[in-house]
């Protein structure tokens, strides 16, 4: 007993030593050191190397990120009573985005040192309501007639000026498969204008532009365009927008609003001057005199240059030599490319889109850049990330598997075939890349035997290369996407020996439907054979020792008895036979045409239902 309590003795002793008591709220870097009891080096080195973040000796920390330090040096946080049951506390700590997730530390700006900047303004909204040409007729250029189908295809970032007064401008995809890029263009802005057409009314992507403005916390100018068409109807328009909350001001809300024609370019000042107002209230303030942060908007890899990175600046001053880290990548600054693509600039200040070159790979589009001191720091930062990355993908993949294996067995425990078709995308860009993927891992088909999916082998921006159809060639049945992209002569070779397709597409949902017509053949595979007629089941009949006879009618072509036939029932095929028994009222007879009716029996089947096709084919 006293042994046992000798134990106990010591292992509260044990646990009273390593215990620390955190203060409520966020804490430098130096006080998280005493009350480790660390060196700030070693927890420098440990936010960097183990957990991805960057930060220096000055900067805050959150709380949860404090946690995971004090927990990552083998101490054990203590909970105060007082702050033990507040809900109220735990629900402020859930609204301040970590450092976790950030990936790099808290650092406010000394009040005395911001300066007014310019607002960052995202267009929103419904496809082919008219975001683009709105934004074509603020700055008189042409970018729609340069994009697929009339269809911003990617993210886009321009500045303007009205009266002296600079506005950054995003461009978002308005289409369905663009989700996460609209949510990435809200949560760097300041402010959004939804537009909506007047003919057309609040659509899925309009509602789906209010949730990522509501959820990025930015407030709503709505520009009603298309007022120039003999059917536009504003009212409707403003009454569809009430069931969402959105209440312009003309009926007792706070939404400003313009009622604009992109086409006509009515009214384009008046919603500029809304812009400015709606800043105004906002009192946007940055510090541009110290190391530059910003948001990777969109990233690409471009001949001569190679990865040149669209990049919001939202604190400091970017420069030429600057050192950075963004995600798992880093570089040195080579050249600054100002929003027309062409015009080399040395620096870059706050809400300023700039194409950054000098990347040793391509960042995510939505990582943040951070300008550094060290470039060994950056380098292995960038390192841990990537490492950090690999770890949280791997466990991902462990998921998805078991969840694979559960979704195999339907609800009654018959087991179903796992087919999985490959393809390897390639982009312009890579948050075209990453919307195209997103999209084709959440198609999925299934009957009543199989279910089929999508593996993505490779999501990347550039051209199709020759690793690309080597990476294809290791799977059978491979197809290669090149979205808004090429492939190189040598790819192209290796693809045509090989037997590997190549698809271009310009227009995202033409990609998603050429993949799921053949997801559809991947789980109904047609039988390869020359079409020679089809009949329509009208009614099942039941005779004795023959079994179930379908009662059809021959629609094309002819049915002969013997021959090879399929039965599509809707889209899908559900069994392939050949005819055993081919009657013509009371006679059998060898074939029928087109307009005879005829009683079909097949062979190993015979669970018919009306509208079933038997369509007959010559191997």
């Amino acid at each position: 007993r006293d042994r046992s309590k000798d134990k106990e003795f010591k292992e509260e002793a044990r646990v009273e030593r390593l215990t620390v008591q955190l203060p409520e709220g966020a804490m430098t870097l130096q006080e998280l050191a005493e009350i480790v009891d660390e060196k700030p080096v070693g927890i420098i080195k440990f936010l960097m190397t183990d957990l991805g973040i960057f930060a220096s000796m000055t900067q805050s920390l959150d709380p949860a990120t404090c946690v995971a330090v004090v927990e990552g040096f083998g101490k054990i946080v203590g909970v105060e009573e007082d702050y033990e049951d507040d809900d109220e506390d735990e629900d402020n700590d859930s609204d301040e985005e970590s450092a976790l997730e950030k990936g790099y530390a808290i650092d406010e700006d000394d009040p005395s040192t911001l300066k007014p900047r310019p607002p960052v303004v995202t267009i929103m909204g419904h496809v082919d309501h008219g975001k683009t040409s709105l934004l074509d007729a603020l700055r008189d250029t042409k970018v729609t007639a340069n994009e697929a189908g009339g269809i911003t295809q990617n993210i886009a970032a321009y500045q303007i000026e009205l009266r002296d007064q600079p506005i950054t401008f995003i461009d978002t995809p308005g289409h369905a498969a663009f989700t996460d890029m609209r949510q990435r263009g809200a949560n760097v802005t300041d402010i959004v204008i939804l537009v909506v057409a007047a003919d057309d009314g609040v659509m899925q992507q309009t509602a789906d532009s209010i949730a990522c403005a509501r959820q990025a916390g930015v407030p709503l100018v709505v520009a009603i365009n298309k007022i120039d068409l003999p059917t536009a109807n504003i009212e409707r328009v403003k009454s569809d927008l009430t069931s969402y909350d959105v209440l312009t001001e003309d009926l007792g809300g706070d939404v400003l609003f313009a009622e604009v024609s992109a086409k006509e370019k009515l009214n384009l000042d008046d919603l500029l001057e809304k812009v400015l107002l709606q800043a105004e209230i906002l009192d946007l303030r940055a510090n541009a005199d110290r190391l530059a942060q910003g948001a990777v908007i969109e990233a690409r890899v471009q001949k001569g240059l190679g990865t040149v990175a669209t990049t919001l600046i939202q604190k400091g001053t970017i420069k030429i030599g600057d050192i950075f880290v963004a995600g798992t990548t880093s570089g040195r600054v080579k050249a600054l490319i100002a929003s027309d693509g062409k015009t080399r600039v040395k620096e870059a200040g706050p809400s300023s889109p700039i194409g950054i070159v000098g990347f040793d790979g391509v960042p995510a589009a939505g990582d943040v850049l951070v300008v550094c001191d060290d470039e060994a720091m950056a380098r292995t930062l960038a390192e841990s990330r990537s490492k950090i990355s690999r770890e949280k993908d791997a466990a991902a993949y462990q998921a998805g598997l078991m969840q694979s294996v559960a979704a195999t067995f339907a609800a009654d425990g018959k087991f179903k075939e796992r087919r999985e078709m490959c393809v390897v995308v390639k982009a312009d860009v890579q948050g075209s890349a990453e919307a195209l993927t997103r999209s084709l891992q959440g198609l999925r088909l299934e009957d009543d035997e199989a279910i089929v999916t999508i593996k993505v082998l490779v999501s990347e921006s550039g051209d199709v290369t020759k690793s690309d159809v080597a990476i294809a060639s290791v799977s059978e049945d491979t197809t290669i996407l090149a979205y808004n992209c090429a492939a190189t002569f040598a790819a192209g070779e290796d693809a045509r020996s090989l037997g590997i397709p190549i698809e271009y597409y310009s227009i995202v949902y033409d990609a998603i439907e050429s993949v799921e017509s053949r997801m559809q053949e991947v789980l109904s595979p047609t039988p390869e054979g020359e079409y020679v007629g089809k009949a329509i089941v009208q009614e099942v009949f039941n005779i004795g020792g023959l079994g179930n006879i379908a009662g059809s009618k021959c629609l094309d072509g002819m049915i002969r008895k013997g021959s090879n036939v399929r039965v599509m029932r809707g889209d899908k095929i559900i069994a392939v036979s050949q005819v055993r028994t081919l009657r013509n009222f009371k006679s059998e007879v060898d074939s029928i045409e087109e307009g005879d009716e005829c009683g079909i029996g097949l062979i190993d089947f015979e669970t018919f239902e009306p509208e079933d096709i038997i369509e007959s084919y010559v191997e």
